[in-house]
């Protein structure tokens, strides 16, 4: 596969305030954190982009790292909003999310595709017109294979038991070690090594 579109805006989702800081639904968040202190940047909130805005430099390029503060369900008013401004195709952004679908220690970066009911993907889809953007899927487990009585919306709104927080905070680590070879459009590089760390 040849290299792609470098990725120039990096979106971690997620829902604003202390109560939701340390709940399954920010792993998104949780990433863009550790992401800023690999970049040695940091984030201030920016209100014309509704959100936490990072810059960095690499290679030359400007890259921009979003966490949206405008509540899960309304992530799309901040990422189109960078978007535009900076005129980044959805090919060049990246979303980082939870994931249901996986289990804690899972990651699978896919391009395009559905939102699966996840209203924060949904959103970004409809602000950018279009499903065409990446998504770094960070495994989360799902209440029913976790074993857990819960309701999903309860379930992602509370932080993860500790045997599932190790392996999730495993996971942002082997992301971060993949960064660079997205902002150099090296996605298959990207993908095999995030992919192969789910099968050991």
């Amino acid at each position: 596969m040849p290299l792609v579109s470098p990725i120039r805006l990096i979106v971690g989702l997620g829902n604003p305030g202390p109560e939701y800081e340390r709940t399954r639904h920010n792993a998104g968040f949780w990433l863009l954190d550790q992401i800023a202190g690999d970049l040695k940047t940091s984030f201030s909130f920016e209100k014309a982009f509704f959100g936490n805005v990072a810059k960095a430099r690499v290679d030359g390029e400007q890259i921009i790292l979003l966490q949206p503060m405008t509540y899960m369900n309304r992530s799309g008013q901040a990422v189109g909003a960078v978007a535009r401004f900076y005129k980044f195709n959805p090919e060049q952004v990246l979303v980082a999310h939870d994931e249901l679908d996986l289990l804690p220690g899972q990651v699978k970066m896919k391009q395009g595709g559905g939102h699966a009911g996840h209203n924060g993907l949904k959103d970004i889809q409809a602000a950018l017109g279009t499903p065409n953007f990446w998504r770094l899927r960070l495994g989360i487990g799902h209440p029913r294979t976790l074993n857990l009585a819960q309701p999903v919306a309860d379930f992602v709104l509370h932080p993860p038991r500790r045997e599932e927080q190790t392996p999730i905070d495993q996971t942002i680590d082997r992301c971060r070690v993949v960064i660079p070879f997205l902002l150099k459009g090296d996605v298959e590089r990207a993908t095999h090594s995030l992919h192969t760390a789910n099968e050991k």
